[in-house]
């Protein structure tokens, strides 16, 4: 019986395409600057996203990490949601790597932030505070994505009020699929925008950063600041290129998948809340303790927790959505 793991989308496997990609790739030394994939990788996801230039690194932390230190400088300040990623999943990086001030924002639960409050959160101009500097925004939030008008909104107040605007685009491509528009309707708004290769596209590792060729440059500089100047890294950059041109649109098969079975677990008496891609959030309360062993003795991978996230993805079909649907119809008994 083969191993459902809902724990995240970053747990996919390479397919066997990706990895004929990777072993032909072409190979060089790309902290010379000289591995051809790495190139070619930065040169078309810059090209599709509207940006100058783009930059290959090992991990979505590190791309985020680089945009926010790129774009501020030590004693500035970001402000961010109170869940979001940069803020709360990355180690504390901006602050102890980058010194930056984070100003965390509740969020709204649409995934947004209320751009009001924001604007209420930027410091005036006085030795006394940190300088705000950058407005950081997640897409998709939790599985939530952000509408396009409201986009719009955050990209005319930072510019009336000086701020550039980053966007974690860890699951960029699930947002643009959902709204049936291309990427670069979502990110034309932002001044940066890092993309995880690594998620629900697929790619064994990898993630880019985007933005001017002055904030990439001084990304690039930073990145060996960081440790992460990688070498033949066209081996990787190869299964990110693939990804990009060949497994965007399968991600619709995901958040199908994760609809129905948020709609079954609902039909079961679950409370879940609504599902727009591929992330089901199930309420557990008491019964979280219970639900990680019960499952993994049916071969199901999940996280334990009250507030269960279940995550669809590439080596999840529909075949494991009806296992998973049954799994849970018997906790409801036991």
């Amino acid at each position: 019986m083969p191993l459902i793991d809902l724990r995240s989308d970053t747990v996919t496997q390479p397919t066997a395409a990706m990895r004929e990609a990777m072993m032909a790739a072409e190979l060089g030394d790309d902290v010379y600057g000289e591995d051809p994939t790495v190139n070619r990788l930065e040169v078309w996801l810059a090209n599709e996203l509207g940006f100058e230039a783009a930059l290959f690194v090992p991990t979505g932390t590190m791309s985020n990490l680089l945009g926010l230190m790129a774009h501020c400088e030590r004693g500035d300040e970001y402000i961010v949601g109170q869940q979001a990623h940069t803020y709360k999943y990355e180690g504390g990086g901006a602050a102890v790597l980058g010194s930056i001030q984070p100003q965390p924002i509740e969020g709204e639960t649409n995934g947004s932030l209320d751009l009001a409050k924001v604007e209420a959160a930027i410091k005036q101009d006085d030795f006394h505070f940190a300088r705000t500097r950058l407005l950081a925004l997640e897409n998709t939030m939790q599985g939530k994505v952000l509408p396009l008008d409201y986009l719009a909104a955050a990209r005319e107040m930072t510019r009336r009020r000086g701020l550039s605007l980053h966007l974690d685009g860890a699951r960029l491509y699930n947002a643009a699929v959902k709204l049936g528009v291309p990427a670069r309707e979502i990110t034309q708004h932002f001044d940066s925008v890092s993309v995880c290769l690594s998620k629900g596209l697929g790619a064994p590792v990898g993630s880019v950063l985007c933005g001017s060729t002055a904030l990439i440059a001084k990304a690039r500089r930073l990145r060996k600041m960081v440790g992460g100047g990688m070498r033949q890294a066209g081996v990787l950059a190869a299964a990110g290129l693939y990804a990009l041109q060949h497994q965007v649109q399968r991600l619709a098969e995901d958040h199908a998948n994760a609809t129905r079975l948020g709609e079954e677990l609902s039909e079961l008496g679950y409370s879940v809340e609504p599902v727009q891609t591929n992330m089901v959030y199930v309420q557990l309360g008491e019964r979280a303790g219970q639900i990680k062993g019960f499952m993994a003795e049916r071969g199901i991978a999940v996280s334990a927790a009250p507030r269960l996230r279940l995550v669809t993805h590439l080596d999840v079909g529909t075949a494991g959505v009806e296992r998973v649907i049954e799994a849970f119809a018997a906790f409801r008994s036991h």
